[in-house]
């Protein structure tokens, strides 16, 4: 059972998040920001990984605090489900179309996280929403799931688009990256027979 929970509350936020990597994509998210809800659905539907969000923060300041907290509360969740990783396919990648917007994303399970975010967005906001936002939840994501995490929109014009082509990349990139290898048995997808 590859599942993971986690509630993290600080004097900014509360959010308890809970996942199934064996799901089918089903999400059930409130977060109380409206696009960065709407996200976190792509990244459940397309990873087929099962995700229940709870998140109350400070956002009579901003959204900044809501969303990197969910970002390190999934990330912690995604490491718990994980366990030893024995048996994963470790790589995977997505180079994902959205209408006018190409974006490439690359990752591995690596138990070493780094975030490569070469992503620019020609609006500030995307409706509401700070699309500054988009690389502070993916750097509290990676660092917490001790993922290396690449992330690269080639082109795109409209700001919706390109954040979405992230969270969507993410999401398939994710979806083969966790998947069980048979071939691997129950061994670490490494040659130094673990990853940390």
């Amino acid at each position: 059972m590859r599942k993971g929970a986690i509630t993290r509350k600080t004097k900014e936020t509360s959010i308890e998040v809970a996942l199934d990597l064996d799901g089918t994509g089903v999400a059930d998210v409130v977060t109380g920001v409206g696009f960065f809800d709407h996200m976190l659905d792509q990244l459940a539907r397309h990873s087929l990984v099962d995700l229940t969000i709870r998140a109350e923060g400070d956002r009579h300041i901003d959204d900044h605090h809501t969303v990197e907290d969910v970002g390190i509360a999934l990330g912690q969740a995604l490491a718990k489900a994980l366990g030893d990783k024995r048996g994963l396919t470790r790589y995977a990648d997505c180079l994902l179309p959205m209408d006018e917007t190409l974006t490439r994303v690359a990752l591995d399970v690596s138990g070493r996280p780094f975030l490569v975010f070469k992503v620019e967005f020609p609006t500030e906001r995307i409706g509401a929403f700070d699309a500054a936002l988009v690389r502070e939840f993916f750097q509290a994501f990676a660092g917490n799931a001790g993922l290396t995490l690449h992330i690269e929109t080639l082109y795109g014009v409209n700001s919706h688009h390109i954040a979405e082509s992230c969270f969507k990349g993410v999401a398939r990139a994710l979806r083969g990256a966790v998947a069980l290898d048979p071939r691997e048995g129950g061994r670490a997808p490494s040659t130094k027979g673990g990853l940390a």
